[in-house]
């Protein structure tokens, strides 16, 4: 088995109001099961291939500055200090770093245009996951005010790479994103107007997509269990489907179908 180097998007994390109604929703509309950690109010998500992420009680601090649910991915770094380091040179901002004992030291960072992901560096080797398989997190997509800075802020600091674009006409640019020719995410600078589903402008922010084997059917889960659909389903380039939705606690993800190969 192959390990996760840096450049990977290596863990995402819940942070959400109803902790108890996430562990009921995710498992049932993915396929997921949970485990508690040892310490603390948090509860590892696991696929197929073992745990891939977290959920945890969404904190006060950022309940009180208007933070809804949210996802937080980790891109793994080699240094996590000298990634912050490159993040304040680079005009982002840095909220949060910790060591966690025997997990690795992370920091909670804004990019320059105020998207909000996380940096880690494991204190062991983590195994790669196949992104392709049912209930794996295989698409990485943000919303920016500048796609092309933001890219070439991601370049320095995790190595990514332009691997391709699509022209979607009025809203216009959509790049992809990736390692080694490898497309995982893309990038678009959002129109005027984008709306955040409290109906204030979108900020900067990333959404993350599940692969299913059953869009319909996962939606379906979804929907009866309080879901909100925002946009699709849909047909994207490529032939895979899509459909992006708000959990029963307000946080954005979104299903995707299996890449045909």
């Amino acid at each position: 088995m192959t390990s996760t180097t840096a450049g990977d998007v290596v863990w995402y994390e819940l942070l959400t109001t109803d902790p108890d109604g996430a562990r009921a929703f995710y498992p049932d509309v993915v396929g997921w099961t949970t485990e508690r950690w040892e310490q603390g109010d948090y509860t590892m998500w696991v696929g197929g291939q073992g745990p891939l992420g977290g959920v945890t009680l969404l904190p006060e601090a950022a309940r009180q500055m208007g933070a809804p649910s949210f996802w937080q991915a980790n891109i793994q770094v080699d240094d996590v200090d000298a990634a912050v380091a490159t993040v304040k040179e680079l005009g982002g901002r840095v909220f949060h770093v910790e060591t966690v004992p025997t997990i690795g030291r992370l920091a909670v960072i804004a990019d320059p245009q105020g998207a909000v992901v996380a940096l880690f560096t494991p204190e062991r080797a983590m195994t790669a996951h196949d992104r392709s398989r049912p209930g794996e997190f295989s698409w990485h997509e943000l919303y920016t005010t500048d796609h092309e800075a933001a890219l070439a802020f991601y370049g320095r600091l995790a190595g990514w790479e332009r691997v391709g674009e699509h022209d979607l006409g009025p809203m216009g640019t959509y790049l992809l994103w990736g390692r080694g020719g490898e497309p995982l995410g893309g990038m678009m600078t959002m129109a005027p107007g984008m709306k955040a589903p409290d109906g204030s402008d979108l900020p900067p922010s990333w959404m993350y997509y599940v692969t299913t084997a059953d869009l319909d059917a996962a939606l379906a889960r979804a929907t009866a269990r309080g879901a909100r659909v925002l946009n699709g389903p849909m047909e994207v380039p490529g032939g895979q489907r899509i459909v992006q939705l708000l959990d029963p606690q307000g946080a954005a993800f979104a299903l995707v179908t299996a890449h045909s190969r």
